[in-house]
């Protein structure tokens, strides 16, 4: 039988690598070879650590726990676009100097457009554009403002 700490390590990881779609806490135990007493055990120490999130689930008519992690592994995708990684002044930058991230327009600008949608494609040059004004659309229209 493994140790409570290792098991503990495995259990984390293995929840981490599920993501957002989380596991059954059944699945898990399975999965790790610790019977459900233990497993269960596992679970709540490392929801009360903070490193996961236990839901109630009913799951093939029986109650059981879906496992989330609290925290994912940062990846590349996150900072792709941060104009820090091309920035000319990078060497210089210093948030006790001129040239800090504090006053830096292209950072603020980029923080603030995080949470933000991706803008839509530009449309195909060859479909007609749709405007708000139906004059632009056809120049013959007549205005039926006075």
């Amino acid at each position: 039988m493994p140790k409570r700490n290792d098991l503990e390590q495995k259990a984390l990881h293995y929840v981490v690598n599920t993501g957002y779609q989380g596991v059954l806490q059944s699945d898990l135990w399975r999965e790790l070879g610790a019977s459900s007493r233990e497993g269960s055990r596992v679970s709540i120490k490392l929801e009360e650590k903070g490193l996961i999130r236990r839901e109630k689930e009913l799951q093939e008519g029986r109650w059981t726990y879906r496992l989330y992690p609290k925290r994912l592994p940062a990846s590349i995708e996150t900072i792709i676009d941060c104009p820090c990684l091309l920035c000319p002044d990078n060497a210089r930058c210093d948030p006790t100097t001129v040239i800090s991230p504090k006053s830096c327009p292209r950072l603020t600008d980029w923080i603030l457009n995080l949470g933000k949608e991706t803008p839509t494609p530009p449309q195909d040059p060859n479909q007609p554009q749709e405007t708000d004004n139906p004059q632009e659309d056809d120049p013959n229209a007549q205005s039926l403002d006075p």
